[in-house]
């Protein structure tokens, strides 16, 4: 074993035309010929082994790594480490070929990088074509018009951007495409020309195929060797599904060449429209209409742009801080997702989310200990809403019923306050007569949340029972030619009494 610093040299072999070869690597190879080093390649499959071949330059492979490991990620790692060993164990220099060039889509380099320094092994690297170089050349772009490139085995819809360019290596087989394609649909329309390249700039076999992108797996021949470009888009529709494209929108709204009416607007001004556009979106899910819903999110979407473009006007913050804001807070509220914590259950997670809650405030400098039992609870929530979460509050900590018969008992007691605050008059009785049916509603509140029932799911059902039983009787009235001027009672109360049989509920 040699007493110098191990070294391992890193090389790269270009695209596969022989002719691109760099004079530096050809002399590091001749060094192998000579027994003055060990030649190592990630991969067989590359076309410049041929020349290796035919100069009898020995080499081993790692091919056999792939099958012997179940990820990518456990490949690389494996050959780093014999890399490493091979490096410690023999006095000849280790050099290492990887196709293009080793800066380029090479994981292995990179481990390499971060293992060599205190593992005492000096890296040397020296490069060579990078298919970058070929995809400028054969595709024919300019990347200074902006220019991203990407791997299709890790790709995220978050990354692609349709004004850039984009160059997506790692595409080795049908299947690869197949994932590939998915996700580049929900950036792109269907019918959107990608481009194909497979062992571009090597003589007698290089393809370039263009194709509607929703047939980017049917094309045949994915390789080691084998890119898809997507040129950038000049289309605005393709942006409209970038959340860019929105904030550009609305900032477009609220500035002087905008609408009138977007510029008038305040925080007080669309408090209304704020909650109508929630309570659409709920209309949409009780509807179980996801076209619907889609817009109707959309426009409650639009409220929060809003809002946030106001503060971004006067220099308080943006809509990309309202979205940093929420990630750090979602992944701070979740260490047993994103951390070490564990939680087994919603209940645990539940305890968990609330206690980073109370550090967060701590944090602040709020003071908990002096903080009420039901602060927190929104000023404006629906009656019921609010009842259920100040119930909880109190339940929390100890200030509950035990037994739901217990609460039934409440619910009866009220019930009676509230019979004997009607009986004192219209006159006398007004205000008792709210207050006691106040406590009425409180109390049925309570029995739904010892049912473990929403009051206001509940609520929302039975006005749909009541909607479509009433329309049962307007339908029968129509097909009687009949008004409901012309209706008594009774009859009404038969065709309800009909209804209930006939009429299935829409449990959405």
């Amino acid at each position: 074993m040699s007493t110098s610093n191990p070294r391992i040299t890193v090389l790269g072999l270009g695209t596969g035309d022989e002719d691109q070869l760099t004079l530096g690597v050809w002399k590091k190879l001749q060094l192998v010929a000579k027994s003055q080093a060990k030649l190592f390649l990630r991969t067989k499959d590359h076309p410049m082994v041929h020349l290796l071949d035919a100069n009898a330059i020995p080499y081993e492979t790692f091919d056999a790594n792939y099958m012997s490991n179940e990820s990518f990620e456990g490949v690389y790692e494996s050959i780093a480490e014999a890399l490493i060993h091979a490096a410690k164990s023999q006095a000849a220099e280790v050099l290492y070929a990887v196709p293009g060039h080793p800066m380029v889509a090479e994981y292995t380099v990179q481990l390499l990088k971060q293992r060599c320094p205190s593992e005492g092994i000096e890296l040397q690297i020296t490069g060579g074509e990078s298919f970058l170089d070929q995809a400028f050349l054969r595709f024919g772009f300019d990347p200074i018009d902006g220019f991203q490139l990407l791997d299709a085995t890790s790709i995220s819809r978050y990354a692609l951007n349709p004004q850039l360019h984009t160059v997506i290596g790692q595409v080795y087989d049908t299947y690869t495409a197949s994932d590939l394609k998915i996700s580049l649909m929900d950036a792109y329309p269907d019918e959107y020309r990608v481009v194909v390249g497979h062992s571009l700039g090597v003589a007698g076999q290089e393809q370039i195929i263009e194709v509607p992108l929703h047939e980017l797996d049917h094309v045949k021949g994915y390789g080691n060797l084998s890119l898809v470009w997507v040129p950038r888009s000049e289309q605005q529709e393709t942006y409209y599904r970038t959340f860019g494209k929105l904030h550009e929108i609305v900032q477009t709204l609220r500035s002087p060449e905008g609408c009138p009416w977007d510029r008038e607007q305040t925080h007080e001004s669309l408090r209304k429209n704020l909650i109508e556009e929630a309570y659409e979106v709920l209309e949409t899910i009780d509807e179980d209409d996801p076209d619907h819903m889609c817009e109707e999110l959309g426009d409650l979407l639009l409220q929060v742009m809003l809002h946030a473009q106001m503060e971004e006007e006067i220099g308080t913050f943006s809509v990309y801080d309202v979205i940093a804001t929420l990630n750090e807070k979602l992944i701070r509220r979740h260490p047993h997702v994103f951390g070490e914590s564990t939680a087994e259950d919603a209940d645990e997670a539940l305890v968990n989310w609330n206690a980073i809650k109370v550090e967060e405030k701590r944090k602040k400098g709020i003071d908990v200990t002096k903080q009420s039992v039901l602060d927190g609870v929104p000023r404006e929530l629906p009656g019921l809403m609010k009842a259920m979460k100040l119930q909880k509050k109190a339940a929390a900590v100890g200030f509950d019923w035990t037994e739901l018969d217990d609460v039934l008992a409440k619910v009866e007691e009220e019930l009676s306050e509230l019979r004997e605050a009607i009986a004192l008059g219209a006159e006398d009785g007004a205000q008792e007569r709210r207050d006691e049916l106040g406590d009425v509603l409180f109390s049925i509140v309570n029995v739904a949340r010892f049912l473990k029932v929403d009051p206001e799911e509940a609520l929302a059902q039975t006005n749909r029972k009541f909607m479509q039983r009433f329309s049962y009787i307007e339908e029968q009235l129509r097909l009687k030619g009949l008004s409901f001027e012309q209706t008594g009672l009774s009859e009404m109360e038969v065709y309800w009494q009909e209804a209930k049989k006939v009429v299935k509920l829409d449990q959405r």
